[in-house]
């Protein structure tokens, strides 16, 4: 296999985003696209060149025309439309959260291990060459004591909310949220770094629709505090940090990381008017898109027959939902998913 032709379930703006960068990788393929209406897949395969479309997942999922499918539906359709396509023999490269919750995880996961597929979690910022300069250079810091992570953006749908619209941004049966939209994207790379937590702590404001709009959660390791904030209904440049006892690392935005710089601690007796001196870490700038890299491991798992990422592991989406679910519990979160 020198290409993966994939099919696309999900029409929205992400989707066009991670076309985009999908097609920098030269062993990308665009094969097919699903929706319920054939009017929307094909106005999305015109706008995107896609010479197959299909009204049933079904039917895209048992064809012979794609090898992989990239699901950016709503959250709560994740597991069932990926098992779907795994049981069908497909590959399947899932927007994150990957599930609504750890228990659709554990049976996405079987499936992948049944069925001898690919299954990844679309979790973009861990798979860049800034998040790999972060893992690089983490043991300069000495002993991690703190993990700082921010994310806090205003929705503009939150307006509609306000006036009364109910939009699926904010509603439960969609299994949707601050945490599950963006918050995940504060607790992913933690996981990624420093493995399960000892201890979870969360507070947060529930909407009237049964859905958190922000919250901030703190975390126990051992030897270690971690910490997140995360928004949907305020704005927030705070930068994030890793916080050691010979330095710190500091990341300009979680979500998407441009910018990564070392600052080493000062002596215990510095000379008069030291300042610490920054050291810019981040690896040089590149023509590649910010979702080229979450294709390119994709492709690279499938071709070399593997069915997991070293890095957006199996068991880091796992843990990374099994956080999410205790966040939700302590905030009195339910969605329709969670129940069996």
């Amino acid at each position: 296999m020198d290409k993966v032709r994939f099919g696309i379930v999900g029409t929205n703006f992400i989707t066009d985003w991670v076309i985009a960068g999908a097609r920098q990788e030269e062993r990308f393929e665009l094969a097919a696209v699903y929706s319920r209406t054939q009017s929307t897949a094909s106005a999305f395969a015109l706008r995107h060149g896609i010479p197959h479309t299909f009204t049933s997942l079904e039917e895209m999922a048992r064809s012979t025309l794609i090898d992989a499918v990239y699901i950016a539906s709503p959250n709560f359709l994740h597991a069932s439309q990926s098992i779907l396509c795994m049981s069908c023999g497909k590959h399947v490269l899932c927007e994150k959260p990957l599930a609504s919750n750890a228990r659709e995880a554990m049976e996405m996961i079987a499936a992948s291990k049944m069925y001898g597929v690919t299954l990844m979690e679309a979790m973009k910022p861990t798979l860049t060459p800034n998040f790999l300069s972060v893992r690089n250079n983490l043991k300069r810091i000495g002993t991690v004591r703190r993990y700082f992570a921010c994310y806090c953006q205003y929705s503009s749908r939150y307006d509609k909310y306000k006036e009364g619209t109910l939009l699926n941004a904010f509603r439960p049966e969609y299994s949707n949220g601050a945490m599950m939209d963006i918050g995940v994207y504060t607790v992913y790379p933690m996981v990624a770094l420093f493995g399960r937590p000892l201890k979870t702590d969360a507070s947060g404001i529930v909407l009237s629709s049964g859905v958190d709009g922000q919250g901030a959660v703190n975390f126990l390791y051992d030897g270690m505090n971690a910490t997140v904030l995360y928004s949907k209904i305020a704005d927030s440049s705070l930068p994030s940090e890793i916080q050691g006892e010979g330095g710190r690392i500091t990341l300009d935005r979680i979500n998407i990381i441009g910018k990564v710089t070392y600052t080493p601690r000062l002596p215990a007796s510095p000379g008069k008017g030291a300042q610490p001196v920054d050291e810019d870490i981040s690896e040089p700038a590149s023509d590649m898109d910010e979702y080229y890299y979450e294709v390119a491991e994709f492709v690279d798992l499938v071709i070399a027959g593997k069915r997991e990422s070293e890095i957006n592991s199996h068991e880091n989406s796992l843990i990374t939902l099994e956080i999410v679910d205790e966040v939700r519990r302590q905030l009195g979160i339910v969605y329709p998913a969670d129940r069996p």
